[in-house]
């Protein structure tokens, strides 16, 4: 954890399991000021006392207004704001469900675009901030199984290439965060083997210490990510080959 944070106060989305969680749990124990949401009241009380607990359906626009209006009622203006709630289901195809595909790019895509646009004006009013969000390396080609998950990942790294430029006129820091396989309930529903799995705390870790760097992509591990990067200028003959052999072998 690098010394000196250079944020006194985070407000992190998708907090009640995973790298959320594990990102609230550090931040709080360097002394951060830290608001953590989450659809449970439940789980984000199980956080401790010294974290802001603000239950919030992201999916919901109207009340993303709302917990920004509280968060800095309580804790002042947020610095930095790690939006991570998502969701994931496995694709079979030979059961296509539109349902799946939808309810993910409103809760993975739109939910971003929600926080982003309660927080952002009053970012881009003070002159300063920093915003990011959790996509994930299954956004830089299409992969096996990720067929609903990987198109809303892809659309999280477009929408911070997109908005990088003109945030950054106005003071404001976009970052996105692609991770690999990371040991969740998420990925705990993959029937195959996840190549470089990590551990919560450790994606955590390595986000917190992205961020504060102040990199716009913030990808782990290196070696996963650089492999998917290299994957995706292949022609795909080589590329599908290359999948097949990777993940349906």
């Amino acid at each position: 954890m690098p010394e000196n944070l250079p944020w006194r106060t985070v407000w992190v989305t998708g907090a009640s399991t995973g790298i959320g969680r594990e990102i609230v749990l550090q931040l709080a124990a360097a002394g951060v000021k830290v608001a953590a949401s989450a659809r449970s009241a439940e789980r984000l009380a199980g956080l401790g006392g010294n974290v802001l607990a603000v239950p919030l359906d992201v999916t919901d626009a109207s009340s993303t207004r709302t917990a920004v209006d509280l968060i800095e009622s309580k804790l002042g203006p947020v610095d930095l704001a790690i939006f991570g709630a998502g969701t994931y289901a496995p694709v079979d195809v030979n059961s296509i469900n539109p349902a799946d595909f939808a309810h993910m790019m409103t809760t993975n895509y739109m939910g971003v675009v929600n926080c982003l646009a309660a927080l952002a004006p009053r970012m881009t009013e003070q002159g300063r901030g920093h915003i990011s969000w959790i996509a994930s390396v299954a956004g830089y080609a299409g992969l096996p199984k990720a067929a609903a998950y990987g198109p809303t990942k892809a659309a999280l790294i477009n929408l911070a290439e997109s908005l990088y430029p003109e945030f950054r006129r106005q003071g404001v820091r976009i970052s996105v965060i692609n991770p690999g396989f990371v040991e969740t309930p998420l990925t705990a529903q993959n029937d195959f083997e996840m190549p470089f799995l990590m551990k919560a705390d450790e994606a955590a870790r390595r986000t917190i210490e992205g961020l504060a760097s102040g990199r716009f992509e913030v990808a782990y591990p290196r070696r996963f990510a650089a492999i998917l990067k290299f994957a995706r200028l292949l022609p795909y003959p080589l590329f599908f080959k290359l999948i097949d052999k990777a993940i349906l072998k």
